[in-house]
């Protein structure tokens, strides 16, 4: 199976910014998407960012348009979430994520089911 190696998290203040990765542990081959989710305590786990492994179509949570982007470096199996203006209610557990399913169906990458492979998640905290 694909591993991810999650790396990049940590404590920030407001209004700073903070770049995640997200490093495959081998070949991402038969991968069709990655993406982004993350967890607040008391809070189920919500949809982030997603990415096309190929085609470079990128997907975004409304809480985040406009400040996170999602990207990958095919060459390097590696996908990034850079997080720019962060705020207080930005604080959660981060987790990638991986699918080698079909991309079919309404809002495939909101569906935490649609995922094969997660990372062990990164805490980004950020203070006001």
């Amino acid at each position: 199976q694909v591993q991810l190696v999650e790396s990049g998290g940590g404590l920030v203040q407001a209004g700073g910014s903070l770049r995640l990765s997200c490093a495959a542990s081998q070949r991402t081959f038969g991968t069709y998407g990655m993406g982004w989710f993350r967890q607040a305590p008391g809070k189920e786990r919500d949809f982030v960012a997603a990415i096309r492994w190929s085609g470079d179509v990128t997907y975004y949570a409304d809480s985040v348009k406009g400040r996170f982007t999602i990207s990958r470096d095919y060459a390097k199996n590696t996908v990034y979430l850079q997080m720019n203006s962060l705020k207080p209610e930005d604080t959660a557990v981060y987790y990638c994520a991986a699918t080698g399913k079909a991309l079919d169906g309404s809002r495939w990458y909101e569906r935490r089911l649609m995922y094969d492979y997660w990372g062990q998640g990164t805490q980004v905290t950020v203070s006001s």
